[in-house]
């Protein structure tokens, strides 16, 4: 088997529900790996192991299994590169392609996370606009305490906990805090809301 260290393939492996994903291995060089997902990670469980990720080459080896056997895979999840998608819809033209629950969520943290962040530097500007101006009026700044203690800035902060967490992993203090942030910014709350599996289509 010259072609080891490229690529192998179990073609009797193959079902009706399929995932595709890069992995990188102890060497650090990346692979894209095909898997039964009815295999759980047990013996019979890889279709195909090729060495890279170029689509080109990941399709050039996986149409050697016969058309008729990769027409019986009916869904294949995915992450969201380009890649992916285009070997998914060229080598299984019957399989509907659905988005990797784990990478819609990545996605949508680091989105909601960035919208957190915008507003706590929003914040923090009016906070030191409100003290210079305090200043030159000659008076205490004081900063607006909302009702669990923290000051917006803070509530800003220290949200970043809770939005990486399921509901039900908040504790008592990340819920009051989540109670404050979603009355003051309705759209994150809709964005922690929405991030869930997203079929792609065929």
């Amino acid at each position: 088997m010259s072609h080891a260290k490229k690529w192998l393939l179990f073609p009797q492996n193959i079902g009706k529900r399929l995932s595709i994903d890069e992995t990188s291995l102890s060497n650090g060089e990346l692979y894209t790996i095909l898997t039964n997902k009815s295999g759980k990670g047990r013996k019979g469980t890889i279709i195909a192991m090729i060495a890279g990720t170029k689509a080109e080459t990941v399709i050039g080896v996986i149409e050697k299994i016969a058309l008729k056997q990769r027409n019986v895979v009916k869904e294949i999840t995915l992450d969201m590169a380009g890649n992916m998608g285009l070997i998914a819809k060229r080598c299984f033209p019957n399989a509907t392609r659905v988005t990797d629950r784990f990478h819609v969520q990545k996605l949508a943290s680091e989105a909601l996370q960035e919208i957190r962040i915008k507003h706590r530097w929003e914040a923090i500007d009016q906070e030191n606009d409100a003290i210079e101006k305090a200043k030159k009026l000659k008076v205490n700044f004081e900063a607006t305490i909302l009702s669990n203690g923290d000051t917006l800035k803070q509530l800003l902060a220290r949200s970043r906990y809770f939005l990486y967490k399921t509901k039900s992993k908040w504790t008592q203090n990340q819920t009051e805090r989540a109670v404050l942030l979603f009355e003051l910014y309705p759209h994150i709350q809709k964005g922690y809301s929405g991030s869930s599996p997203k079929v792609v289509g065929k």
